[in-house]
């Protein structure tokens, strides 16, 4: 049986993943010296990449997720909230990648009612060629053009997540 990586070119190395991870925890830990941090993390693209960013920050922290559905041409749903209580506190939206944001800019105004104390996003992967709303990641680990990404979380038809490289098919 063949893997969809067959087809596909490694794009960005677990090595590189690595360092971009480290990368985006030390601008974290520098921002939020002291504070401690409430992770948010969307299901369910953004599961490895949230696991290796919190054991790289080394600030006290909790951890939450989220899944929302936005299929096209519908609003955005709710299938699992939050199940903690973020008011006053310091929230990070970890996301794997942003594209065309409808999601996160659902998710960020539903936070944002909840009334933290700061709230930024942190994207591996910011694809703003995409973008159909005008929300911007706080911190970023790597801009890419408009490329169909799989690996690290992101899928085609939920195969591939498991793959430690990031993909790109071969032209």
């Amino acid at each position: 049986m063949s893997q969809l990586r067959d087809n596909m070119i490694s794009y960005i190395s677990s090595q590189e993943i690595d360092e971009l991870v480290t990368r985006l925890a030390r601008e974290i830990e520098q921002d939020y010296d002291r504070k401690e941090l409430v992770l948010i993390c969307p299901l369910k693209g953004s599961v490895l990449f949230i696991a290796d960013l919190m054991r790289k920050i080394r600030l006290p922290q909790t951890v939450d997720f989220v899944h929302l559905t936005s299929p096209k041409g519908q609003s955005v749903k709710i299938i699992k909230d939050i199940s903690i209580d973020i008011s006053g506190k310091h929230v990070l939206i970890v996301e794997e990648i942003i594209d065309a944001g409808r999601t996160l800019s659902f998710l960020k105004q539903r936070l944002v009612a909840s009334r933290p104390a700061s709230l930024k996003i942190v994207a591996l992967l910011d694809k703003p060629a995409r973008r159909e709303l005008p929300i911007k990641p706080d911190y970023v680990g790597r801009t890419i053009d408009d490329r169909f990404v799989i690996g690290y979380g992101m899928d085609s038809e939920e195969k591939g997540r498991n793959y430690k490289d990031i993909y790109i098919f071969a032209q």
